[in-house]
């Protein structure tokens, strides 16, 4: 899915830029041609459909070229942070069990011994792969019919689960193209173009970016990436660019209004802040709004539910957009059930869960992992807790193992955060 929509997306947008990062700039046609060499080099290494090729390496431009590559053989991308300290980074790879890694040379200490590992140098978007292989030229692509196969395996995304235990997530192209609709519409597989300058607040590895590269780049985005997220640095970045769509966690949007810069440059073009990772302080969306005059939505979601979950309208009224985490997306159901997997009552705490045609297969090599997290309905268990109202909006109320009782009541981390957050102190 991701090769295809790459060549189409070469055809249309050629010179644009898809990615800009510090390995330098990466356009369209670029990504194209580099990334078809290099999946030649790959099958010369002895890559085939269905086999795992893990990237090691920093967000950019090689990153990207390393990832259509992959997945023009067939093969599974799995991205693995290059911000892991070694032992870490080996505990993902040891539990990926890759017939390749593909590393920034600064990254292979560490992993495991028996590894197949081939070295990526900064900026050379994967020249190394594209001059392993033998012959005239790069090999063909696998055929349309089995890169957009819905059953074929496409994407892991690493992650710590609700038990801290390193797993993979895995997405067939069936759960790519439900993030897309779910994103873009039902239209999704027809839409071209319409994209812009959008700023990666996250790691390429984290579900957020690479398991939406495919409609990123059929709208013709261009990635921004900085070497190490600094809020200034995205202030210049997003008003150098004229983003006009804001992407980001909480926590930086809050970093971001702190700086002096938010009120030194021209940030007119931020129409509006989507905030995911973690649910927004009631405080920091009413500054953002007042003082960027854009609209704020939440997002909910996981690197299980494939990205996608729970969203709070460009137009909703003050206590939707600044209390809850909004109501299910088209395409995604929620509810809150108890112990015993039965749905509770509105405002009763239960533990949240996701169904949706976005959710992960399941955790790769890790079946335990996969019925613990997935009922044989589809649901999948967040961990999360959280009350429903009448009008179905979701109030998230915290972790199971961050509740506490006091004075014979429950009382949950985030209740008291809201709070603190809007003290005039």
């Amino acid at each position: 899915m991701l090769a295809t929509t790459v060549r189409g997306a070469a055809a249309r947008f050629g010179d644009r830029a898809a990615v800009l990062a510090p390995d330098g700039r990466l356009t369209y046609a670029e990504l194209e041609a580099r990334s078809r060499a290099a999946a030649a080099g790959l099958r010369a290494a002895g890559v085939r459909q269905g086999d795992l090729v893990a990237l090691v390496l920093p967000s950019g431009g090689d990153w990207a070229v390393a990832a259509v590559a992959v997945d023009r053989v067939g093969g599974v991308v799995a991205g693995v942070s290059p911000r892991l300290a070694a032992p870490e980074r080996a505990a993902l790879v040891d539990v990926l069990r890759p017939r390749l890694v593909l590393a920034d040379p600064a990254l292979v200490d560490g992993l495991p011994l028996r590894t197949a590992v081939a070295t990526v140098a900064a900026g050379g978007r994967c020249a190394e792969l594209a001059t392993s292989g033998e012959g005239g030229g790069p090999d063909p692509d696998e055929p349309d019919d089995v890169l957009d196969d819905p059953g074929r395996p496409a994407l892991v995304c690493c992650t710590s689960g609700t038990t801290g235990r390193p797993k993979g997530a895995l997405f067939h192209v069936a759960q790519l193209q439900a993030v897309a609709r779910i994103d873009l519409g039902d239209d999704a597989g027809e839409r071209w173009d319409g994209g812009s300058p959008m700023l990666a607040s996250t790691e390429f590895a984290h579900v957020g970016m690479v398991g939406k590269f495919p409609w990123y780049f059929r709208l013709g985005a261009t990635l921004v990436v900085m070497e190490r997220w600094r809020p200034d640095e995205a202030l210049r970045l997003v008003a150098a660019h004229r983003m006009p769509v804001l992407g980001v966690v909480a926590p930086q949007l809050a970093l971001m209004l702190r700086s002096p810069l938010a009120d030194e440059l021209d940030l007119s073009c931020v129409q509006t802040v989507i905030a995911g990772g973690a649910p927004s302080p009631p405080a920091l969306v009413k500054e953002a709004v007042a003082r960027l005059g854009c609209h704020y939505s939440i997002r909910y979601s996981s690197t299980e539910s494939g990205g996608v979950g729970l969203a709070t309208p460009l137009d909703a009224d003050e206590h939707q957009a600044t209390r809850t985490v909004g109501r299910p997306r088209p395409g995604v159901e929620a509810r809150v059930v108890d112990d015993h997997g039965h749905p509770v009552g509105p405002d009763q705490v239960g533990e949240l869960q996701l169904r949706s045609a976005a959710t992960m297969v399941g955790y790769w090599n890790d079946p335990a992992a996969t019925d613990a997290a997935l009922d044989p309905e589809g649901w999948l268990r967040t961990g999360d807790l959280a009350t429903v109202d009448r009008t179905g909006c979701v109030t998230l109320a915290g972790r199971r193992t961050e509740m506490f009782i006091r004075g014979g009541y429950t009382v949950f981390p985030a209740e008291v955060e809201a709070v603190l957050g809007e003290h005039p102190l």
